[in-house]
Formats: C-alpha cells, sequence, structure tokens
C-alpha cells in the first residue's frame, strides 16, 4: 500500500478535496494541478470523485461494448439500490460494511437478482482500482444472502382468455403474443420485425435472431391467428411497437407491462374509482410476461411436441431447462389426475 507524508484539502463549489504527496514540491504541485484542473471544468479521477459520478463514467465506458438495454438494465440498478446509499460518498472513503449492508437489505430478492447487484458493486469498483482511484477493492469479499429462485409458472385458462381479449383491444399487446404463440423472450420480442416472418410450405415461420446463446437463433412455426395480426408494414420495421409507433426501450417495455396488467385486472372485474383500480385485484401477484415464455412451452409439451424439438423451438442452450418445464408440467398433470381420482365415490 502507497504510504504519503504530506496532505492537504482545499474545498472547490462546495465539494471539499484532497492532495497527498510524498514530498512537499510534490504536493504544491499536485495542488496547482487539480485546481486548474476544477477550474477548467476537467474530471479528475481519484478518490474524492463521488460514487455516484464515478458509477456513471464505468457503465459509460466500460459497457460501451454491451447491448443498450443491458447497460440501461445495469443503471437502473445501481440507480435503485447502490446511488442511494453510496451516491453522495467520495469512492476512496466507501468501506466493505456499507457495500455488505447493501447486499444484506436485499433479503426476500430472487438470487440471479441479488447477484447482479453484487457484480454490479464489483465491477464498478474494480474499475476504480484499475484507474489507481482505491487501492482494495471493499466489494471484493462479500457475503451474498442466499435469496429466493423464481419459480415461472404458466398462465391459467382465464388468464390465456383475458390476455386475448384485451389483445383484440389494444394492438401493442401484438409484443405479448410474440411471447405466447412463438415463445420469445422479451427482447426477442421487442426485436422481431416483419421480415422475420417466412413462409414455408404455406406455414408462417418466425425467425428468431436470438443473442443470448447460439441455440437462440431460430425458426418457430407460427399459429394462423397470430399470422393474421401481423401488421402491414415495411419488412424492416418492427411488428410489435410502442404507443409512439416507435420501437420498444426499456422504459416503454416496463409501462406496457404495466397496462397490460391493469386491462387485465378490469377484464377480470376488478372495480375502478377515479381512473384507479380498486383492490382486490383478481389477477395473480405472481403474473409477469415471462409466464407466456413458460405457457409455449408447456402447450409444446401439451401437444406432444417431443423434448429435443420443444429445445430447438425454446431456444434453450442445455436441454435441462427444457426438462425442468416438462418435468413440473408433468408433476401438474400427476396431480390433476390425483383429484379426479380422489373425487371418486367407491362402494363400501
Amino acid at each position: 500500500m502507497k504510504t504519503y507524508i504530506y496532505k492537504k484539502s482545499f474545498t472547490f463549489e462546495g465539494q471539499r478535496h484532497y492532495v497527498y504527496a510524498k514530498t512537499e514540491e510534490e504536493l504544491y504541485r499536485k495542488l496547482a494541478e487539480k485546481k486548474l484542473a476544477l477550474e477548467r471544468n476537467l474530471v479528475v479521477y481519484d478518490s474524492t470523485m463521488l460514487f455516484s459520478k464515478w458509477a456513471e463514467v464505468a457503465i459509460e465506458t466500460y459497457k460501451a461494448g454491451v447491448g443498450d438495454r443491458t447497460r440501461e438494465e445495469m443503471r437502473i440498478r445501481v440507480d435503485k439500490h447502490l446511488v442511494p446509499v453510496l451516491g453522495r460518498l467520495q469512492i476512496g472513503k466507501i468501506r466493505p460494511i456499507q457495500c455488505q449492508n447493501i447486499l444484506n437489505g436485499l433479503e426476500g430478492y430472487s438470487k440471479s437478482y441479488i447477484n447482479k447487484i453484487y457484480q454490479d458493486m464489483r465491477f464498478i469498483f474494480s474499475k476504480a482500482k484499475e484507474n489507481s482511484m482505491i487501492h482494495e477493492n471493499p466489494a471484493a469479499y462479500l457475503i451474498r444472502p442466499k435469496g429466493g429462485t423464481n419459480h415461472r409458472r404458466s398462465i391459467t385458462d382465464n388468464e390465456r382468455r383475458c390476455l386475448l381479449d384485451v389483445s383484440e383491444r389494444d394492438s401493442c399487446y401484438l409484443l405479448f403474443l410474440l411471447m405466447l404463440f412463438c415463445g420469445c423472450r422479451p427482447k426477442e420480442a421487442i426485436e422481431a420485425q416483419l421480415r422475420d416472418v417466412e413462409m414455408r410450405s404455406d406455414v408462417p415461420f418466425l425467425h428468431i435472431r436470438g443473442t443470448k446463446t447460439e441455440n437462440s437463433d431460430r425458426y418457430v412455426p407460427m399459429p394462423l391467428y397470430l399470422y393474421s395480426r401481423m401488421p402491414k408494414r415495411s419488412p424492416f420495421e418492427h411488428i410489435a411497437l410502442n404507443r409512439c409507433g416507435s420501437k420498444h426501450s426499456l422504459a416503454s417495455y416496463k409501462r406496457l407491462v404495466s397496462h397490460l396488467r391493469r386491462d387485465m385486472n378490469i377484464e377480470m372485474g376488478c372495480r375502478t374509482y377515479r381512473n384507479k383500480l380498486i383492490p382486490p385485484y383478481p389477477l395473480a401477484e405472481d403474473f409477469v410476461p415471462y409466464c407466456l415464455r413458460h405457457t409455449y412451452c408447456t402447450d409444446l409439451q401439451k401437444a406432444g411436441v417431443d423434448i429435443r424439438t420443444a429445445q430447438k423451438l425454446m431456444g434453450h442452450a442445455d436441454i435441462s431447462t427444457t426438462a425442468n418445464i416438462y418435468t413440473h408440467q408433468d408433476e401438474e398433470l400427476l396431480m390433476e389426475a390425483a383429484k379426479k381420482i380422489n373425487i371418486v365415490k367407491y362402494p363400501i
């Protein structure tokens, strides 16, 4: 660890800055350079930089090669969980216990989400260390809470009926029909273009240009019901557009999910007052768009599609992922059979 003999501080625009040096001559040289840089509105990357500013720089600089959606999701997580606690602290003064407390506060979130926050912290501090802003990464040895596991489920018959009914009235919900009838992931449904719809022997197929794994790029048959809903636009336009007629952003997608839940609740009989829903809400709390993709997989099993074909249609890299859904469905069918058997009245 570096040791400094001389230290001097000064205030610039309400923020305290510190300069460290081994010699008095070096101290005043650094002090003059830092003041000049601040006066010229130049960014000084050192231990006094606020966490919120460095997090923004690190994401913009070192995540430039990832997709826009991935980068935006990271920004949202950082702004929601890290900035409120660490944002106004100088990055050189942040300690492991403060980072650990953030993770401890995530108890109840899913295991995968907690891991993302953990990786976000490690990434931001590791880049600060690479730039000699800090000596040690305070997020290097944190203990992650266990968290829960998200078990996606198939939608019920009533949920399916309501989804189709509200989709007939709002063309924006075509996005969710791509997930239900073609097994698209949310991002795949957003990216799908009209040129991706192809006819093969009078059967429409959707070319899903997935990028998550090598298996993600695939062709899936499109039901005629969905094919009849395809808009008549340029082949290079996206199939499902937002309410402004543009490609969905992460924000517009989340708003659409919120609108869908609202409309389905009303379709199921939820009362409203002054345009607000009145509890109780008929739509189950665990209904999320990803349930539609799960439903697509269980529909394949009910239709007798073998698991290898289902793996290809789902774009799963590992067949065990498909098998988990198929096994879960088998258990549901067994329980349904058990219920039917148990209600049979046998003679004594």
